[in-house]
């Protein structure tokens, strides 16, 4: 009977320790912070999901553009963050959304999607962002961003399409700073009618 009473007290204080062991170490994985790559990838997604009109729109963008992209992006990773932050910032105002396409075409011209090139003036990203713009429009400056250069360029082609009263080659020339010379504009044109027309 002893033997009986000792082997159930012994049970019973395994099963108390391990449950403890169980509960302490649930605590531990509620407190620990997630990995931040893990919060702002769910972010992201969150995010550009919500600028979509529908998960199908979303498909069909990346099918359509993602291909495109290949030449100039290795990481596909990579190609879908640069199309969802464009098409996400192309409509972001509902008053003027822009056409994705022709910022592709944009940033194909200006840099051939490289987040960190600087131009012989000193624009920056993808979008060839001047560096007094985010003091202007009073955000900081992280124009090697992909996602803060996109944002800063689609703004300010919107201020110069508000601007020139809609005149896609004055926008245009404006936001190249060559005004007066239609080969910019022409060119962005010509390349979003040949190769990221959506």
């Amino acid at each position: 009977m002893r033997a009986r009473r000792g082997r159930r007290s012994a049970l019973a204080a395994r099963a108390v320790a391990c449950a403890a062991v169980a509960a302490f170490a649930a605590a531990a994985r509620a407190q620990s912070p997630r990995a931040p790559s893990l919060v702002s990838l769910l972010h992201r997604i969150a995010g550009a999901q919500q600028c979509y009109p529908d998960a199908f729109s979303a498909e069909v963008w990346h099918q359509s553009m993602e291909p495109r992209l290949r030449p100039y992006v290795h990481s596909y990773a990579q190609r879908i963050k640069i199309l969802d932050d464009v098409y996400c910032e192309a409509k972001r105002d509902p008053r003027l959304p822009l056409p994705p396409g022709l910022v592709l075409s944009l940033i194909a011209v200006e840099s051939r999607f490289d987040q960190y090139a600087v131009s012989k003036v000193g624009a920056v990203g993808m979008m060839q962002v001047m560096p007094f713009w985010p003091r202007r429009l009073g955000v900081p400056n992280r124009l090697v961003r992909v996602g803060a250069n996109i944002r800063i360029g689609c703004r300010i082609l919107r201020h110069y399409l508000r601007e020139e009263h809609h005149d896609w080659i004055r926008a245009l020339e404006r936001y190249n700073g060559s005004d007066g010379h239609i080969g910019y504009p022409a060119l962005v044109l010509s390349n979003w009618q040949r190769g990221w027309r959506f």
